[in-house]
């Protein structure tokens, strides 16, 4: 397994892993197949684990520390706050009060049953909380030693810079990949790196699409989130699935799955990348974790950056996208 840094000292495998989808948002759990391809990651060197507090609500935390007990020493945990929601699932909104973030982090303590998180998110910026607040809070959790590094998600240029003030942010997590190129248009990309901050792209198969797997919106199970989102609707289908049938023609005069060459696009930014794409699946697991051993050319670049230019994806992310970009 290849290591990656993200900000000056946080070393991590190359390849994460997303934990979300195990609990939560693309149809039914089955925790014990969730819970050996944790263990197959680790086998397989993957030391980067991504989870939030509202995965599930709540359990998809209580899921990765019961399948990391035994190896805590030997992993990377990330967990994020502030998106607040009940334990029905129904979404409270964004919460960055300072009092909060402290409730926050150690009840994922408890969840994750560890005495420290490697790396704490603010999932998502709340507008009626000055960040410097928030990142004020946070922190604190720093110096108390509840935490070791600080991340921010789905924040931009100005944001980030504000909250970098406060404490030093170690990565950025946002929504990357051929089809969703925001960080290369709204300035996060480059703010990163001249910070020296780590970016940790979520979703760098498209939420599955890139994958090739999913044909018509009826390959996603009835409770799967994916159904609402603009980008798997209609018309926008449709023209989506133009530009994953080109990617996989590529893909197979590589010898390699449209999957692991979209992520090996994703790896290719930079070396302060490392992409976290989810999966319940063993096989899909070991797919994505062979993507490191792809090496694209400058040609294999320019290519796929006309297959995929920015802003070529239609529809918006999604559903309501006032709760990003922040």
């Amino acid at each position: 397994m290849q290591h990656r840094k993200l900000g000056p000292t946080l070393e991590v495998s190359a390849l994460g892993l997303g934990c979300m989808g195990m609990s939560d948002f693309y149809g039914p759990r089955e925790d014990s197949a969730s819970t050996a391809t944790i263990h197959r990651a680790l086998d397989l060197g993957v030391t980067f684990f991504d989870t939030a507090d509202m995965y599930g609500p709540y359990t998809n935390e209580i899921l990765l520390g019961e399948a990391l007990k035994g190896r805590r020493d030997q992993v990377v945990i990330a967990t994020k706050f502030g998106n607040e929601r009940n334990p029905d699932g129904t979404f409270i909104g964004v919460n960055g009060k300072p009092d909060y973030v402290r409730k926050a982090c150690d009840e994922s303590l408890a969840r994750l049953g560890v005495d420290y998180i490697d790396l704490y998110y603010q999932h998502r910026v709340d507008r009626t909380v000055p960040i410097e607040d928030t990142w004020g809070a946070m922190k604190e959790l720093v110096d108390a030693g509840k935490v070791r590094h600080l991340g921010i998600s789905e924040a931009l240029p100005a944001t980030i810079r504000k909250a970098h003030a406060v404490h030093p942010i170690t990565a950025i997590q946002s929504e990357w990949s051929l089809w969703t190129r925001d960080p290369e248009m709204n300035g996060v990309f480059e703010t990163a790196r001249e910070l020296n901050i780590g970016l940790v792209p979520y979703s760098p198969l498209g939420r599955g699409f890139l994958t090739g797997q999913i044909k018509s919106i009826e390959d996603l199970d009835e409770g799967d989130s994916r159904r609402r989102h603009p980008r798997f609707q209609g018309e926008n289908f449709a023209l989506n699935l133009k530009i994953v049938d080109a990617v996989n023609t590529m893909a197979k005069e590589k010898n390699a799955t449209a999957a692991q060459l979209a992520l090996a696009w994703v790896l290719a930014q930079g070396n302060n990348v490392v992409p976290i794409p989810g999966t319940r699946s063993i096989q899909r697991l070991e797919e994505n974790c062979a993507s490191l051993n792809i090496e694209l050319t400058n040609e294999d670049l320019a290519r796929l950056n006309e297959i995929a230019p920015i802003g070529v994806t239609s529809g918006d992310r999604y559903p309501d996208m006032s709760t990003v970009n922040a």
